[in-house]
């Protein structure tokens, strides 16, 4: 229990000193961050398939799409299947802002933080907390 403690303690200064203090975590709305999110786990899919799976209109997702290409977030491409089909899919700039957009702590403070140690303690860290996530996931399968 001792182990827990210190870390419960710990957390939360690591979250103070590391978080990310620019305000507002994106300019994108909740429906471009729908339409980016699960570009990102589909792949490529036409402007239909993703209004089917976001349940909204198919012109309402074309006109978040338009919007997004605008942007440089999304590009459109023909179906290498079906060159009359056009998919849709994100470039790197919106797989860039995606990540941005869920970034709770500011990466730029980290890599700082992270190039004052030595390689060993930077990844005896990166591993244990990899370990600390594998076993918390572990049981909440059980």
């Amino acid at each position: 229990m001792a182990d827990a403690d210190s870390f419960c303690e710990l957390f939360p200064q690591v979250y103070l000193a590391f978080h990310r203090r620019d305000g507002r975590r994106s300019e994108l709305t909740n429906a471009s961050r729908a339409v980016l999110t699960h570009l990102a786990g589909s792949g490529p899919i036409t402007v239909g398939a993703a209004a089917r799976h976001l349940d909204r209109a198919q012109s309402v997702v074309s006109d978040i799409v338009t919007q997004l290409e605008g942007h440089g977030l999304l590009e459109r491409e023909p179906d290498p299947e079906d060159r009359r089909r056009t998919l849709v899919w994100l470039t790197e700039a919106g797989i860039n802002r995606l990540r941005a957009d869920a970034d709770v702590l500011d990466r730029t403070l980290v890599a700082h933080a992270m190039e004052q140690l030595d390689d060993t303690t930077r990844h005896e860290l990166i591993d244990a907390l990899k370990s600390l996530i594998a076993v918390a996931r572990r049981k909440d399968h059980q």
